[in-house]
């Protein structure tokens, strides 16, 4: 977990970034790009879209506004996004462990 701070439209935002709010950034994803390769899916996958939205903008302090969210959430996922590129140059980084073979 890491808290992430940023500032949209003047205000101070923070959230930590949990596995729960890691996994909602990552399914936002999955759904913008299904509603980006196939437009005519976007109406199907809207709601769950709005709805995941509100997930991760309800973990956000103070509370998110309206006219901010669109920045909000674009801040949220370049953190993901972020830290992810951390981790996997944190574990190319950790030399093999050798397995021990049997005798």
């Amino acid at each position: 977990m890491s808290l992430k701070e940023f500032d949209v439209n003047g205000t101070d935002y923070k959230i930590v970034l949990t596995e729960q709010v890691i996994s909602h950034v990552n399914n936002l994803k999955d759904l913008y790009n299904a509603a980006y390769e196939d437009p005519e899916s976007f109406e199907d996958v809207s709601a769950e879209i709005s709805s995941t939205i509100n997930e991760i903008a309800s973990t956000i302090e103070p509370p998110a506004e309206d006219s901010d969210l669109d920045g909000i959430i674009q801040e949220i996922i370049k953190a993901v996004d972020n830290k992810a590129e951390e981790i996997k140059k944190e574990l190319e980084g950790k030399p093999e462990k050798k397995s021990k073979s049997k005798k």
